[in-house]
C-alpha cells in the first residue's frame, strides 16, 4: 500500500456544495486518506447532498507526519468543516470509516443536538492488542510496524494509504479512542452503523462497545457479508452508500 500515484486531488480536502438543504461530513481512517471516502461523497453528492471530505492531520502526505501530531488536531479538523456545513445547511449528518468512527463518535459527543445523524464503517474505539499498554514505551524504540493498511476483498483496490504503522500516531489513537469511549452515552442522535463479518483490522468487540454504549436510542447495525476492513471501497459499497443515503432520507 502507498500513497503514490493517487488520482489527482484524492489526497487532498474535498468539498462540494449543493442547492439542497443537507450536507454530509465523511471522516476517513488512520493512515488512511480521504479516497477511501471520495467515492461515497460523490454517490452523495449526485444525489444533492453537500459534502465535505477533509484530509486529518498527519494524512495523505507521508508516514512519519502521523508520528509528529497530537490526537486533538484530528477532531478539531472535523469540527471546521462541521462548522461550516451547520451554518449552511440545515440538516447535517457526519460519517466515518474506521478511525474516522471514532471521530465521528468524538464530535456527535458535543454535537448530538445539531445533527440528524451519524453513520460508522466498521468503527473503532479500542485497541485490544496487549501491548498497547506499553505504547508509550514501543514509540521510543520503534518509529513505524508493518502496514494493516488496504484490507480491501475486491482485487486491485486500494485506499491509498501509507505503507507503515507509524507508532507515535498509534500512542496518539489510543489515547484518543480513550477520551472519546469515555464519552459515548453523550451521542444521542440517531446512528447507522455497518460491520464486516471478515474484518482483518478490527475485532468486532469495536462494534460491540459502540452499539452497547452509546446514549442513542434509535440505533441499527447491518452486516457486510462481502467486504473487508475499507468497506467503503470494497463489494458491499454500494449497499453502504445507498442505505445511507436512504438514511437521509428518513431522517431529514
Amino acid at each position: 500500500m502507498t500513497n503514490t500515484g493517487a488520482p489527482t486531488g484524492w489526497l487532498e480536502d474535498y468539498a462540494a456544495d449543493s442547492t439542497g438543504d443537507t450536507g454530509a461530513l465523511l471522516l476517513h481512517g488512520f493512515t488512511g486518506s480521504p479516497a477511501s471516502m471520495r467515492p461515497w461523497a460523490h454517490f452523495l453528492h449526485e444525489r444533492g447532498v453537500a459534502v465535505r471530505v477533509p484530509r486529518i492531520p498527519g494524512h495523505g502526505t507521508k508516514w512519519q507526519d502521523l508520528n509528529k501530531v497530537k490526537w486533538q488536531s484530528w477532531p478539531e479538523r472535523a469540527e471546521r468543516d462541521l462548522t461550516e456545513l451547520l451554518s449552511k445547511y440545515k440538516k447535517v449528518f457526519i460519517f466515518g470509516l474506521s478511525m474516522g468512527g471514532a471521530n465521528t463518535l468524538h464530535l456527535a459527543e458535543k454535537h448530538s443536538a445539531k445533527l440528524r445523524g451519524i453513520v460508522l464503517v466498521n468503527p473503532m474505539i479500542h485497541i485490544p492488542d496487549p501491548t498497547i499498554k506499553f505504547i508509550e514505551i514501543i514509540k521510543y524504540l520503534t518509529p513505524k510496524r508493518p502496514s494493516v493498511g488496504d484490507d480491501i476483498k475486491k482485487p486491485g483496490v486500494t485506499e491509498w494509504g501509507y505503507d507503515a504503522l507509524p507508532m507515535k500516531g498509534v500512542a496518539q489513537l489510543h489515547r484518543f479512542l480513550k477520551a472519546t469511549r469515555a464519552n459515548l452515552a453523550n451521542v444521542s442522535c440517531p446512528t447507522l452503523l455497518f460491520h464486516s463479518t471478515e474484518d482483518h483490522v478490527l475485532p468486532v468487540s469495536n462494534t460491540e462497545i459502540i452499539m452497547s454504549e452509546i446514549g442513542a436510542a434509535d440505533k441499527v447495525r447491518i452486516e457486510l457479508g462481502n467486504s473487508y476492513h475499507v468497506a467503503t471501497l470494497d463489494y458491499d459499497a454500494e449497499t453502504i452508500f445507498e442505505t445511507s443515503y436512504q438514511f437521509i432520507r428518513t431522517k431529514s
